[in-house]
């Protein structure tokens, strides 16, 4: 399936549907939805990095559970905005996802994200690393969706 551009995915999927945002890591992918208003991101869960089947699987009965539409995954832009080996894996991945789930995908800048939520769950938060762990991917993926829902809000 292809990816589209932010406003070509919220045209494509009906009005009350959700996103899913998803932060995929190397070991972890983090899990987002959006409220059906499609304004607020929240976290939802984390799923471990598997195979693609399985992943695909696990994310598709998600939105079916929750009434999902589409997902917005995460770009690992380098620090100079530019697109590298990480960026391509990752859109590689998101074309599979996409695909194997049958839902439609758009993707969205997460440069420095988990960065960010690692310095402020450690300096406001005062979270332990054990805590920060078994959150900062599924706070990731709301961070990113939240940004790409901003983004279409304008």
């Amino acid at each position: 399936m292809p990816l589209f551009n932010l406003p070509d995915l919220m045209a494509r999927i009906e009005p009350q549907a959700r996103l899913i945002g998803l932060d995929p890591g190397a070991r972890r992918i983090g899990i987002a939805l959006s409220d059906v208003g499609r304004r607020l991101a929240s976290p939802y869960t984390t799923i471990h990095r598997a195979k693609l089947k399985h992943n695909a699987a696990e994310i598709r009965a998600i939105a079916d559970e929750q009434g999902a539409g589409g997902l917005i995954i995460g770009l690992p832009l380098g620090e100079d905005g530019k697109f590298g080996p990480a960026a391509q894996a990752a859109r590689d991945w998101a074309h599979a996802i996409s695909g194997a789930t049958g839902l439609p995908a758009s993707m969205w800048d997460e440069t420095l994200t988990t960065a960010d939520l690692h310095e402020m769950l450690v300096n406001e938060a005062d979270m332990s690393r054990e805590r920060r762990a078994a959150v900062i991917d599924k706070m990731a993926a709301a961070k990113i969706l939240q940004m790409a829902l901003d983004s279409s809000q304008k």
